[in-house]
């Protein structure tokens, strides 16, 4: 006969169980379809949302530990099968929160911090200081989603070890018209470099170039932050590309709201460049709220400090983006070369995980600091409460 005990005991153990790209608990996903009490201990079926889920085998492991932990080990049997499409539906709405129609959950009003992470050059190391700043945010138990915003020139999923040996990066999974994307080290990635191919295996980063024009990366960038699913964020980081083109402007008009992060070189010539995409940012609406100088002078065996891409340009950034506007723009961290940075993007584990005495990954710590300390305005935002 069943149990309605030890079921019940099951289900509560089973709301302990989060799926891994959704990142809720699978009762609440409505992937259990059964819990069955039975002689020897119970049965669990359980309900994955595709087809071929590449996170099946984790979810049936994770199932089979909470079930065995009610009816002890080797008690538990579990069965996968899959939503039908009228489940799916149904489940895709619901993480929308009721909306059928998909919208940018990200644009004014979002309770969801926007930094976008920008830089008047190439080469400047903007896309490692993204994924560092990322991890370092997520560490310190923020949700954090980054959207690698540099179509041409994609290297996130490579930075977070989201690649394979052939250089192939890591699938999102797409459910009904949702895409749930890839979770590194905290980190939820959405990237161009995951929808395309490597020329040639064993060519790490030999992936296919990406030609597009204007409005194509309008509706790439737009479908990014429509069509995946990153659930409720504390951050949201963009990784711009480098200059003032298509896409900055694009994500001028699709996020206003965004605050700004200006990467530059201790170069002083750099700063023409960099406090030009400062200024872009600032005619779309956007906050400038302080500047990154990367590269910022080698530590030599006797202590001293070489300064080998000159020295200023961070300062200057600052103080040409501050002048006429309310609110000083700050130098927020000055970020040393450092071999192990350099290493950490090439193994794909961040120097603020791999190596955090390091001190690039000080630097880095002292930026994500002022990113999660400084302080939100919920002026003319909507709060969704009611009073009864």
């Amino acid at each position: 006969m069943p149990d309605p005990d030890v079921e019940a005991a099951v289900r509560t153990a089973l709301a302990g169980v989060v799926d891994p790209e959704i990142r809720r608990p699978i009762t609440e996903l409505d992937m259990v379809d059964r819990v069955v009490a039975t002689a020897t201990g119970v049965e669990v079926g359980i309900r994955l949302t595709i087809v071929g889920c590449p996170a099946s085998d984790r979810i049936e492991r994770d199932v089979r530990a909470a079930a065995e932990g009610v009816v002890g080990a080797g008690n538990a049997v579990v069965e996968l099968g899959v939503m039908t499409p009228e489940q799916r539906h149904a489940l895709t709405e619901r993480l929308r929160g009721g909306r059928a129609a998909r919208g940018n959950p990200f644009g004014p009003g979002t309770l969801t911090r926007v930094i976008a992470v920008t830089s008047g050059k190439g080469g400047v190391g903007k896309s490692t200081l993204t994924a560092n700043l990322a991890v370092a945010l997520a560490a310190r138990g923020l949700s954090v989603g980054l959207v690698d915003a540099d179509v041409h020139g994609f290297s996130v999923p490579a930075l977070l070890g989201l690649v394979d040996e052939h250089g192939t990066a890591a699938r999102p999974t797409r459910v009904d018209d949702m895409i749930l994307p890839p979770v590194a080290h905290g980190v939820k990635v959405i990237s161009i470099g995951m929808f395309v191919e490597p020329t040639e295996p064993g060519g790490r980063g030999s992936s296919v170039a990406v030609a597009w024009r204007g409005p194509m990366l309008h509706r790439t960038l737009q479908q990014f932050l429509t069509d995946v699913y990153f659930g409720d964020l504390d951050v949201l980081l963009v990784d711009l590309p480098p200059g003032t083109g298509d896409v900055a402007i694009s994500l001028g008009q699709l996020l206003p709201n965004a605050e700004v992060l200006v990467v530059t070189t201790p170069q002083p010539a750099a700063a023409d460049v960099a406090e030009r995409s400062g200024l872009v940012a600032r005619q779309t609406g956007q906050t400038v709220i302080g500047v990154v100088e990367n590269m910022a002078g080698l530590a030599q065996p006797d202590g001293s400090l070489l300064d080998l891409f000159g020295s200023g340009g961070g300062d200057e950034v600052a103080r040409r983006l501050s002048e006429g506007v309310d609110e000083p723009v700050p130098v927020v961290a000055s970020v040393p070369l450092s071999v192990a940075l350099r290493r950490g993007g090439d193994d794909g584990m961040p120097v603020v995980l791999a190596e955090p005495d390091d001190p690039a990954a000080r630097a880095i710590e002292q930026a994500a600091a002022f990113l999660a300390g400084r302080p939100r305005s919920l002026a003319g935002r909507h709060l969704d409460v009611s009073v009864r």
